[in-house]
């Protein structure tokens, strides 16, 4: 029997060193926390609590020293603002990354005005004869339709019914008009824009090389 209570009175000595050792752990680091509300009242701890998580807090060594402020929790809609703005710096990131790549390929590319104006140029060239091909095309179409309309009036002014594939003819080379005009003013939209584009680039290769001390 006494060698039971001497066992239970060891167990119970364990057991209590443990739990101050535990307490000292806890303790020895010396911080606290500190933070405010939100009618800006004051409040220290030495443990972490909900309510200085929710506002935000600083740690505080034994000295009274602001070792470290940590902001508080954000809400839901906080997380997802924060997101969407971090999203979009990464994204504007990404752009001035590539525009940076694109500089420095339109440098390796053409090495003076002379040899980057003669790369525009030939893009230009496209974009003209493509132009001229719609153009002629146009003209000659136009002239088919002003034939096919001069044999529709020639029968009218001689009291002859216009004959049902003359009319189908005359509306399909209608449609064929309408489609290349529409065509040539796509295509001459397109070559201003292409102008007004490499008249930018121009100014911005310029001041690439003036910036590379080309």
């Amino acid at each position: 029997m006494r060698a039971v209570r001497y066992i239970l009175a060891g167990a119970m000595l364990c057991l209590g060193t443990a739990g101050f050792a535990a307490t000292n752990t806890s303790n020895n680091n010396g911080f606290r926390y500190k933070w405010k509300d939100t009618s800006g009242h004051s409040y220290f701890s030495d443990s972490l609590t909900p309510e200085a998580m929710m506002a935000g807090y600083d740690v505080v060594n034994s000295q009274g020293v602001t070792v470290r402020h940590v902001d508080r929790q954000m809400t839901a809609d906080e997380r997802a603002a924060a997101k969407k703005i971090a999203d979009q710096k990464a994204a504007a990131m990404q752009v001035e990354q590539q525009r940076q790549r694109d500089d420095a390929q339109m440098l390796n590319a053409y090495p003076n005005e002379a040899s980057f104006m003669t790369a525009k140029n030939a893009e230009l060239e496209n974009f003209e004869q493509a132009t001229r091909t719609t153009r002629l095309n146009l003209q000659g179409q136009e002239k088919a339709l002003a034939d096919l309309l001069t044999r529709a009036g020639d029968l009218e002014r001689a009291k002859q019914p216009v004959p049902g594939y003359l009319t189908q003819r005359i509306s399909e080379q209608r449609n064929t008009v309408a489609s290349l005009r529409a065509t040539l003013q796509r295509q001459q939209v397109a070559r201003d824009a292409a102008k007004v584009k490499i008249d930018a680039q121009l100014q911005h290769y310029r001041q690439l090389k003036a910036a590379n001390g080309g």
